[in-house]
């Protein structure tokens, strides 16, 4: 396993923490770290978004439930395309195209991350998909 993604992972944790003691804005801002890291995974950066969603429902912030919509909806094509603003919190406070500072005790999980070596495996695993899809149904 990625350290990136055991870094996600502590970061969902805590946020399940915050809310447990009912602490909303904790675990949103552990949530906005874990957004961060989840960047760099499809389905890590898809969770993210989710949990999200589900701690604007519990603030009952409209706002930021409509932005991590648009957010879950964008995930799609910006994995598949590089739209990635990386170190963007993903809070519907701020641009969901603005690159952000990654803060310093996470500039570690990105050493080596190639924006352009994760497009190519994306859509290699595309490519493979819609094969084994195209031959599944040629039978």
């Amino acid at each position: 396993m990625r350290a990136s993604h055991l870094g996600f992972l502590g970061e969902i944790g805590a946020a399940r923490e915050a809310l447990e003691r009912g602490d909303r804005d904790g675990a949103f801002a552990r949530l906005e770290r874990a957004h961060i890291l989840g960047q760099l995974r499809f389905f890590d950066h898809v969770v993210a978004h989710v949990w999200m969603l589900r701690v604007a429902r519990l603030r009952r912030d409209p706002r930021e439930i409509w932005g991590q919509l648009i957010r879950l909806a964008a995930t799609v094509p910006g994995h598949l395309f590089g739209w990635l603003p990386i170190g963007n919190t993903g809070g519907a406070d701020v641009s969901p195209l603005k690159p952000m500072p990654i803060p310093v005790d996470l500039q570690r999980y990105f050493e080596g991350f190639s924006l352009r070596r994760q497009i190519v495996r994306q859509w290699t695993l595309v490519a493979l998909a819609v094969v084994a899809v195209s031959l599944w149904f040629a039978r």
